[in-house]
């Protein structure tokens, strides 16, 4: 037995040197023919390729079947970890706005025990009128909205006009179905306002600009960037409270303000009716001031 192995191995031998030698090249051969087999466009070989793909598609979707439930366990894993890190920034936030929420009840409560030991009067409800803009009359020497809505739905002369973000101006000119609304930042707009929390006392005067400028400021006022500017209801113009903007710069030349309103993207302006005096004309004197303007 041992002489016939012996024999054997040395007749393999030989071919194994060859098929060591060519393995190489037949590898590369084969593929090749693959190559020149998926390119033909025989349909025997057409068919002969879809019978292969549909007779080794269960094999293959049971042997991808782990990798697939592990990459969706993993994205399980991936999103519980993300809903733990969101519960406690929800929960962080929960407590925060309950703090928040302590704080209003309680000056809430103090503001209605102010009101009772100084008999306050609120302002009576006024109502709203909601119309549509249908031109923006937008020019070198004028700033103005016409609105759908006229003197057919009671729209009077004087009435404040807002849009979603605040005060933008008031009603100059009403006709039946249309008004047009005179905005804060045309240059013939004098507007009474309120600044900052000390409530300092100005009038906001446009100039055709982006960023209407504070008139009759007092010498000792203590305007900063930043501060909150609301009309103040002086000389029965306007409402008082409506949010206007925000102080943008100080300067010994000017005191800036920038409005809240996107001028580009108000589609809709609500008037405002408090049964307020409709002649739109200013206090006819002011307090001792300062004028502060700006150099043209």
């Amino acid at each position: 037995m041992k002489p016939r192995v012996g024999s054997v191995s040395r007749l393999a031998a030989p071919v194994r040197a060859a098929l060591h030698r060519f393995a190489f090249a037949s590898l590369i051969g084969a593929s090749f023919l693959i190559l020149i087999i998926q390119r033909a466009e025989v349909p025997v070989l057409e068919r002969l390729r879809v019978m292969a793909v549909d007779f080794f598609a269960p094999a293959v979707d049971i042997i991808s079947s782990p990798v697939t439930s592990a990459s969706e366990l993993a994205g399980d894993l991936r999103s519980v970890f993300n809903l733990r890190a969101e519960n406690a920034l929800l929960k962080a936030e929960v407590e925060r706005l309950r703090q928040w929420r302590d704080v209003a009840q309680r000056l809430d409560v103090e503001n209605q025990s102010l009101r009772t030991l100084t008999n306050y009067a609120p302002p009576p409800g006024g109502r709203q009128i909601t119309g549509r803009v249908i031109a923006d009359a937008g020019g070198a020497y004028v700033r103005n909205l016409l609105i759908a809505v006229g003197s057919n739905q009671g729209v009077m002369r004087g009435l404040a006009a807002v849009s979603g973000e605040g005060f933008i101006g008031r009603v100059t000119d009403v006709g039946e179905r249309t008004t047009r609304v005179l905005l804060i930042t045309d240059l013939n707009s004098k507007i009474p306002v309120s600044v900052g929390t000390r409530g300092e006392r100005a009038v906001l005067a446009g100039d055709n600009s982006a960023l209407p400028r504070l008139l009759y400021l007092t010498q000792e006022n203590n305007v900063a960037p930043g501060d909150i500017v609301v009309t103040s209801g002086h000389g029965g113009l306007l409402p008082p409270g409506l949010p206007i903007g925000a102080v943008e710069t100080v300067s010994d030349r000017a005191v800036t303000v920038r409005p809240l309103a996107d001028w580009q993207r108000i589609d809709h302006v609500r008037l405002l009716d408090y049964g307020l005096t409709q002649t739109g004309d200013l206090p006819a004197s002011a307090p001792a001031a300062r004028t502060v303007t700006t150099p043209r």
